[in-house]
């Protein structure tokens, strides 16, 4: 197999210049069985997609004045999961592989830096590993629709182009704007991090917000956002009350019409500010659907791009070496790339598959790991009338998982509670 060579896309140039040595900015999603998973049959699944998915198996290479990914020659060997979910990946083993494919008992896992992929990416990929895999354990004859891929075809030039090139307007937009509320706390020892998962039926999930006139992303960034509230209020060290905003990725293959198997998501913050006064649960839903609705228009979501996409083709950035952009990089991300925002809310949607596989999986999970300077993140996905939320954290706190979920459950909504606590 022949090498190839990527440039980052706009969105991956931050990950390998922020990364310390305890934190890179991973994700990882598992599909779960009916039956315990074979690791022979997987790695021979995992080999056979080696070819199909050039973008994903990668390698991460440092050049004279940028990053980039590289082709692997071989496909890594499926590994029993073995640690803490999402530990991080040492700038050593990134120059070997870029993702992690795991398997304990039912369940089949890839954990991907983010510079090679996003969540929609990064389950598409899953999706045709688990296919492969079953059609290789089961005999299935499972046909290429949906996400699912021609194993045998070639990859699509579509499937490997950064479309962040592809989408800009004729200038871009600002990214100024007001600080949010830090949420902290007492750090884990390690790499441990705190996975809460509750699983709520998606038919009572969609009656609650769509009775208040909102979609599901506006309806739980509206409860979390009421929990930060809280946690704001009774926290002695937080002085003045500061913004309230929850940071959502939004998937531009909607938007843009576009298709890739690279990064194409950009986030945007949507809140309040408590110091103008009280806000009832019905205001903060509307607030969070309107705010969510206008940021994420086709046309600011252009201007977004473009703020970004110019300074990558600047000229003067550009013959600048490495070690001073990824300097540069660091100060701008400390300054604005987590400050703006109290936490993520990463909602992957509807999973759906060929109806030949279903009868073998149980669920989806995705999980986004915690961010360098804030120690909680949230992540969804639905899976066959259930919805999958995952909270994690670095901290011992479980103030905001306890607020979150006991609020969904006081409007109504059942909430099944799994934890990997120790």
């Amino acid at each position: 197999m022949r090498k190839q060579w990527y440039r980052l896309d706009n969105a991956a140039l931050i990950f390998p210049a922020v990364m310390r040595k305890n934190w890179n900015n991973l994700f990882r999603v598992s599909a779960t069985l009916k039956d315990p998973v074979d690791p022979a049959v997987l790695n021979r699944a995992v080999s056979d997609l080696l070819p199909r998915f050039p973008t994903v198996f990668v390698r991460l290479r440092t050049g004279f004045f940028w990053y980039y990914l590289e082709s692997l020659d071989e496909a890594p060997a499926a590994e029993e999961d073995y640690a803490w979910p999402l530990t991080p990946m040492s700038r050593r083993k990134l120059k070997k592989c870029c993702i992690r494919i795991l398997y304990y008992r039912n369940r089949i896992a890839v954990e991907f830096f983010h510079s090679v992929t996003d969540g929609n990416g990064g389950m598409t990929f899953l999706q045709n590993l688990t296919a492969r895999y079953l059609s290789l354990k089961e005999g299935l004859k499972i046909p290429a629709e949906g996400r699912i891929l021609d194993p045998a075809e070639a990859p699509k030039t579509e499937e490997t182009r950064d479309c962040f090139q592809l989408c800009g307007a004729k200038r871009g937009i600002s990214r100024a704007e007001e600080n949010a509320y830090r949420l902290r706390g007492n750090p884990e020892e390690g790499f441990f991090r705190h996975i809460v998962t509750g699983i709520l039926p998606t038919d009572r999930l969609l009656e609650k917000a769509h009775a208040e006139g909102v979609t599901v992303t506006a309806y739980l960034a509206a409860v979390m956002a009421e929990a930060v509230l809280k946690r704001q209020q009774k926290d002695a060290n937080a002085g003045r009350r500061r913004h309230i905003k929850i940071t959502i990725p939004v998937n531009l293959r909607k938007t843009f019409g576009l298709e890739t198997l690279r990064n194409f998501t950009l986030a945007v913050n949507i809140g309040f500010d408590p110091e103008l006064g009280e806000y009832t649960p019905g205001e903060i839903c509307r607030l969070m659907h309107h705010q969510l609705a206008a940021e994420t228009i086709s046309q600011r979501m252009a201007g977004r791009v473009t703020t970004n996409v110019q300074l990558q083709r600047s000229l003067a950035l550009r013959l600048v070496p490495l070690p001073l952009k990824t300097l540069a990089m660091r100060l701008v991300y400390s300054i604005s790339g987590e400050s703006k925002g109290c936490l993520n809310i990463s909602n992957m949607g509807v999973v759906t598959l060929p109806e030949v596989m279903e009868p073998y999986v149980e669920r989806f999970d995705f999980i986004i790991g915690v961010q360098y300077s804030y120690p909680n993140n949230c992540s969804v996905v639905t899976w066959n009338g259930k919805t999958y939320i995952s909270m994690i954290r670095g901290i011992r706190d479980s103030e905001l998982e306890r607020l979150f979920f006991s609020t969904l459950v006081e409007r109504g909504i059942p909430v099944d509670i799994e934890s990997n606590g120790r």
